[in-house]
């Protein structure tokens, strides 16, 4: 049986592959960029948008530690962050956040529980905007599975609250972990 970060890869490649037969007649058009991932067959613009772009984190904590993943990909690559990505067209937060924090931590997860709503806006030297970002973060409870870094996380570690802003951190992680961190303090994800 195929390893569960194969399957990601996997899923994550059909989807692509379904998508395709919809997006060819667009990857020659003049305003395409290979920046530009899509998902369910619909492009999703993540530079320079024409709107803001929703995503969600995933915050897991045990033990007066939360899980931090290193990024893989741009925006902010090689900055660390809480697990999270993109909402897809069609899908529920809920499904985005159980999906995505199975896609980067291989866990299952249940009863997301709202926790904050951060932006992050990048303009460009022109003024123009680069990225803009409306992030919905998730206290998480783990059902299972063995935490380990995979898709588009080049690493994930367990970082102790007080140590947490000692890394570089996306700059939406900074703020949310400065505005929420004597409520996390409190959480625990394998309660």
């Amino acid at each position: 049986m195929a390893s569960l970060k194969t399957q990601a890869r996997r899923r994550l490649t059909l989807r692509v592959a379904n998508s395709l037969s919809f997006c060819l007649p667009f990857l020659f058009h003049r305003s395409f960029k290979l920046e530009t991932p899509f998902y369910c067959g619909v492009f999703v613009k993540r530079l320079y948008p024409d709107q803001p772009v929703v995503g969600i984190g995933t915050v897991i904590i045990k033990d007066g530690k939360i899980v931090l993943i290193k990024r893989g990909n741009e925006p902010a690559k090689g900055k660390w962050s809480i697990p999270g990505g993109l909402v897809e067209l069609g899908e529920t937060i809920t499904d985005a956040v159980i999906r995505e924090t199975r896609e980067e931590t291989l866990l299952t997860v249940d009863n997301p529980r709202l926790v904050d709503v951060v932006d992050q806006v990048e303009w460009d030297a022109e003024r123009k905007i680069r990225y803009h970002y409306v992030i919905v973060d998730y206290l998480v409870h783990v059902v299972g599975g063995s935490i380990n870094a995979a898709t588009d996380a080049e690493e994930l570690c367990w970082v102790p609250f007080d140590e947490v802003e000692k890394y570089d951190l996306t700059a939406s992680f900074r703020r949310f972990f400065q505005n929420n961190r004597v409520k996390l303090s409190k959480e625990d994800s394998y309660i």
